[in-house]
């Protein structure tokens, strides 16, 4: 897994000074890679906004990670592995342009800025600029180009801007991974092929691509917020960066309902960060978080995006009616205060607008919560067929919930081990074990 953080954050923790020979090789390569996440998107964007081509932009920026990967083991890991990326990358670029010889006044212009930036480029010990603006913004714009297929538009994103795996980005859609792998590949080909501008797009053009721009937005936020791998079961560097996108989006289209319902549903969400998870990192369902840890600031931020999709006449779009479930629950002073019944109905409503056995999966919760686990239950077995959820650990595990709360704890034991062994995330299946244990126990009570 990746992390995008903050470029003013450093990489103290991962750094080493040429020579120092503090790490295994096993480990420098580890920490190559980890690196990597976090500076790719920041690459693809310096490059793309001077190539003008962002299927090349990702090519180079790998070429730069494989210089990495076959000098750093043996010179160690620079003071600054961002700068040294970036300067390998740029140094890859202008060579690929000298080699095509470039014969027409666009490419000769390129070469010319590029030769100029070469003879001030920064020592690699000297940090980048890292203001970039909302050029990541921009990125996404660009792979999110109406040419390119809806699907396609998200994946490539993902892949170029988060630096998602192929494998991560098919949990993501709970498709194959050859689907995804399909779709990036057309998808770049049409981008090199068609010779998209690397822009931000206004009026018309801006509103086409603005949906799967925001879907990208909401899966970054929702990988932060609950990662599909690895070891840490929340990322809020994510989480900050899908919310500093969302905002740039709300200014560059602020009579879009739904940019100020994705904002909101983003800040709502995040708001109850600090609680999600105990000292150890251990995962603390929403009925057991202690609501003094959610951030009122926050909060409040996102009640008033909310409030704004309301002026703008959007409450029934789709990220509105989830933004609206969140919000209930951010108005509760307490668990049992939850007005339960209404988010039932919002799911319900949000499924007639968009038909997903994930909506009926989370409407399920919330029915068990308002009626009984034995009507959410009804609705759970409706589902058991339901293909693109056969791999999907959250259906097992509101199973094992339903049952455990009915008294059926063998059933219960066996939909948590069921549900642990489908889990990639360590914390999640480490608590859906205890879960199962839990089960165990009191069947034998």
């Amino acid at each position: 897994m990746y992390a995008i953080r903050s470029p003013k954050q450093g990489h103290d923790t991962l750094c080493s000074k040429p020579g120092r020979a503090a790490l295994t090789a096993a480990g420098t390569h580890r920490a190559i890679l980890a690196v990597w996440r976090i500076e790719q998107p920041r690459l693809i964007t310096s490059l793309a906004r001077l190539l003008r081509d962002v299927p090349l932009a990702e090519d180079l920026t790998q070429e730069a990670l494989i210089v990495a990967l076959e000098r750093w083991p043996k010179t160690g890991i620079p003071e600054r592995p961002g700068a040294w990326l970036m300067t390998t990358a740029r140094r890859r670029a202008l060579d690929h342009l000298r080699r095509r010889r470039m014969l027409d006044q666009k490419h000769e212009m390129i070469v010319r800025e590029m030769e100029e930036e070469e003879q001030i480029m920064p020592d690699l010990d000297t940090p980048l600029d890292d203001d970039i603006g909302d050029e990541m913004l921009r990125l996404i714009f660009t792979a999110c180009h109406p040419l390119i297929s809806r699907e396609a538009r998200v994946a490539l994103a993902l892949r170029m801007i988060c630096g998602l795996t192929t494998e991560e980005i098919a949990r993501a859609f709970l498709v194959s991974e050859a689907t995804i792998a399909q779709r990036i590949v057309r998808a770049k080909k049409t981008l090199s092929e068609s010779g998209l501008s690397y822009e931000t797009p206004h009026g018309e053009e801006l509103s086409q691509r603005l949906a799967s721009v925001l879907e990208v937005v909401y899966l970054i936020f929702n990988e932060g917020y609950t990662a599909a791998r690895g070891e840490d079961w929340l990322r809020l560097q994510l989480c900050n960066e899908a919310l500093r996108l969302g905002r740039i989006l709300t200014s560059v289209a602020p009579q879009e309902p739904e940019a100020h319902a994705l904002l909101a549903l983003m800040e709502l969400n995040a708001s109850r960060a600090a609680a999600r998870t105990d000292a150890d990192g251990n995962p603390i369902l929403l009925l057991d978080q202690n609501r003094d840890r959610w951030d009122r600031l926050q909060i409040q931020r996102g009640l008033q995006s909310l409030r704004r999709v309301q002026e703008l006449g959007g409450v029934g779009g789709a990220y509105a009616l989830q933004a609206a479930i969140v919000a209930c629950h951010a108005r509760a002073g307490t668990a049992d205060e939850t007005d339960w019944t209404r988010i039932a109905d919002l799911y319900a409503e949000l499924a007639g607008l968009v038909p997903s056995p994930i909506v009926e999966l989370n409407r399920a919760v919330a029915v068990g919560m308002a009626e009984g686990p034995e009507a959410a239950l009804e609705i759970i077995e409706s589902l058991r067929d339901e293909p693109s959820l056969k791999d999907y650990h959250l259906l097992p595990s509101v199973r094992g919930d339903l049952l455990f709360k009915l008294c059926r704890y063998d059933e219960a034991r066996r939909a948590f081990e069921t549900a642990a062994a489908l889990a990639e995330n360590q914390r999640e299946r480490d608590f859906l074990m205890r879960r199962a244990v839990e089960a165990a126990g009191a069947g034998k009570d």
